[in-house]
């Protein structure tokens, strides 16, 4: 493999890749910031939710009944903005870093869309870019997803052999992902501790409930590589359960509280086995249990997405209200300065310019991945054209 820098690139997911699955660092001429896409207005709601559900059979009539949540917020998902703050924040500190990359942004499911993006960015003559996403996880949805929309697009494009996009590694248990939810639980136990010595419970119990997105149980038992076995069956709740348990090591005064993950914005049939507890019920079991108050951690996600301000802020502290339970919801990282300077670390450990050759991960599952295990976080439905797996057959000569 050579890094010279040439006008069209000749890469093989297997070369340079190590038995851990590291890839050797590589000149890369663009950065992508990947992510899900949300409507910007009433009107975009239900095409978006056409996009999101496509291939489904749904009629529009049952993806109302999903808008009423974007609807209450005048159809605008906060996703968008919130990455062009990202965007911005990750710009200031690469040329903060003296790192001379342009970063683009594209969505799966609203614009601007991934497979535009990916023209644009060729017709400006990029021809090597790195892909980091805003989902932190192992799953089908979280990961492969990603990685089958820049496979298809390249090829619906006409990109294939001409463009290479790499993905940065899941970085669930990189400390700048984990190290906001340190600080948010510690201060949320705080505002919580205080909340309930207003009410005059000064001693009362508190449990911490750590809330990510639900996912069908067959995903989740398919999540990770084959070649490996993870607590409870699955790659994915096991990297929660793992952060979960990192996070609470680190916070001395949380010593002693109860925790537990449970699950959110379950949609889909109701016949077919998604992850539980739902945070709603597991909220409604706590009062049988002593608890008096409260923290809802948002582990599951990277920043405020409509999940968050209407399954947590809405929906779960309203049930935490009606059963009198003092509680308060943790920030999610957004453009945290520790956040932000993570994402861009891990931007550099795969850069051959500025590159950062250690690799943190504060579980003992990381650090994970460059380039997937064949068969990971595999498409139950049928498999599809992938970008950085050892299988993939997209994007290489």
């Amino acid at each position: 493999m050579t890094s010279a820098v040439s006008n069209e690139p000749a890469f093989d997911p297997f070369e340079g890749v190590d038995e851990n699955g590291r890839m050797a660092p590589k000149h890369y001429d663009a950065i992508l910031l990947a992510s899900f896409g949300g409507p910007e207005g009433q009107e975009d709601v239900i095409p978006f939710l056409r996009n999101v559900t496509a291939g489904r059979g749904i009629p529009d009539e049952r993806l109302e009944e999903v808008a009423t949540h974007y609807r209450a917020n005048g159809g605008i998902s906060p996703i968008n903005e919130q990455n062009r703050a990202l965007k911005a924040a990750l710009e200031a500190e690469l040329a903060r870093r003296g790192v001379e990359l342009p970063v683009l942004w594209g969505n799966r499911n609203w614009a601007p869309y991934i497979k535009d993006v990916l023209q644009e960015a060729y017709d400006a003559g990029h021809r090597r870019i790195l892909m980091v996403t805003t989902s932190v996880y192992s799953s089908y949805s979280s990961c492969r997803q990603y990685r089958e929309d820049l496979g298809m697009n390249l090829l619906k494009t006409g990109l294939d052999k001409k463009l290479h996009v790499d993905k940065v590694r899941q970085y669930f248990d990189h400390p700048g992902f984990v190290e906001p939810f340190v600080e948010g639980v510690r201060g949320s136990v705080a505002k919580v501790r205080e909340q309930l010595a207003a009410q005059g419970v000064e001693n009362g119990k508190i449990e911490i409930l750590f809330s990510t997105h639900s996912i069908p149980t067959a995903d989740a038992e398919a999540s990770g590589p084959r070649d490996r076995e993870f607590e409870e069956g699955s790659a994915y709740v096991a990297q929660h359960l793992a952060n979960a348990r990192a996070i609470m090591d680190r916070i001395p005064e949380a010593a002693g509280l109860d925790w537990q993950l449970v699950y959110q914005s379950r949609s889909g049939a109701p016949h077919i086995p998604w992850l539980e507890p739902d945070i709603n019920d597991a909220i409604a079991e706590l009062p049988a249990k002593g608890v008096n108050g409260v923290v809802i951690v948002p582990l599951g996600f990277v920043s405020d997405h409509m999940e968050v301000l209407w399954d947590l802020d809405t929906e779960a502290m309203a049930t935490c209200r009606e059963l009198g339970l003092a509680a308060d919801r943790t920030p999610t990282p957004g453009i945290h300065e520790t956040f932000v300077s993570g994402l861009v670390d891990l931007l550099q450990e795969r850069t051959l310019e500025n590159n950062i050759a250690i690799r943190p991960a504060l579980t003992e599952l990381g650090p994970w991945y460059d380039v997937c295990r064949p068969g990971c976080c595999a498409n139950l439905r049928g498999e599809k054209p992938t970008i950085a797996g050892a299988d993939s057959t997209v994007g290489v000569q």
